[in-house]
């Protein structure tokens, strides 16, 4: 009984530690953005790589602790989903500068990422104005979201005309590596999509699911 109290109490509360970690999650994306724009590469990196920690950590305090909040349902997703519209406008910035005429036409390919994501919150806007809690993350979707932060940080890193490794003049992916690489995750991230349509859709229009 005390235990189901401290959930009660904790699903109101916006200033738990797992919500102030995922706050700041979108504090860290003009501080990457900044970073990356004006060429402080490793830095970027290392605050990228914040972010993704702290994408790890907050859920499982918020399990662990029983500090799962309300804000937090919604919150959580938000912060990955605008990191994510992040990273893809900035490599699609980059690599259609890029010298390259297969990359830079390539580039367009981050606008896919860019499109889901925007739909995906919209969709969360939406329920949130209805008072509906989207639909939660599947397998697909923690899977997706990890290979694409792996492989946005690898091009960071080591992709061609982007990365930190370029800028050293050190030897950089292989282009084909690169957009077969960015292909996967995008597979990846539509199946993803495409497995949170049922819930979203029973939610949305408040069908029952069948045992």
């Amino acid at each position: 009984m005390a235990e189901t109290n401290v959930q009660q109490d904790a699903s109101n509360k916006v200033f738990t530690i797992p919500n102030l970690i995922t706050m700041l999650r979108v504090v860290l994306i003009p501080v990457f953005t900044i970073l990356f724009l004006q060429g402080h590469l490793l830095a970027m990196l290392i605050v990228l790589a914040i972010s993704g920690l702290s994408d790890t950590v907050d859920g499982k305090i918020a399990r662990r602790f029983h500090m799962v909040s309300n804000i937090g349902k919604w919150l959580d997703p938000a912060a990955d989903k605008l990191t994510q519209i992040t990273l893809a406008v900035l490599l699609f910035v980059r690599f259609n500068q890029s010298a390259d005429a297969g990359m830079k036409a390539f580039s367009w390919v981050f606008l896919l990422f860019l499109g889901k994501e925007l739909l995906m919150l919209l969709v969360a806007l939406l329920m949130l104005l209805l008072k509906k809690r989207p639909a939660a993350a599947e397998i697909y979707g923690k899977a997706a979201t990890m290979v694409f932060y792996v492989v946005m940080t690898l091009l960071f890193l080591a992709g061609p005309d982007v990365s930190l490794f370029a800028h050293y003049g050190w030897p950089v992916l292989p282009n084909a590596v690169v957009m077969a690489l960015v292909v996967l995750t995008l597979l990846l991230t539509f199946i993803a999509f495409f497995s949170y349509i049922p819930d979203t859709y029973r939610k949305l229009f408040n069908k029952e699911k069948k045992k």
